[in-house]
């Protein structure tokens, strides 16, 4: 898995967000940004990107992905 993959995948979901990525291999930290994340708990927003990659994570593919996940006002 790389860089480009893990924003794509997330931009699928939340194509207005904001994203960076920080890691290599199979070890990632996203920041994601984005208003739809407004209604949501800090919990929900998380398993929402993490969801995406729940079959990388069981294989081995991806071994560890940090995800930190706000909304354009808490970023400020």
């Amino acid at each position: 898995m790389n860089e480009k993959e893990l924003i794509t995948r997330i931009k699928d979901l939340y194509p207005d967000a904001e994203i960076t990525v920080a890691g290599e291999n199979c070890s990632f930290e996203v920041n994601v940004t984005t208003p739809a994340f407004a209604e949501m708990k800090s919990l929900q927003r998380q398993r929402s990107i993490l969801t995406l990659f729940n079959t990388e994570i069981a294989s081995g593919e991806l071994h560890a992905l940090t995800v930190k996940a706000k909304t354009p006002q808490e970023q400020q």
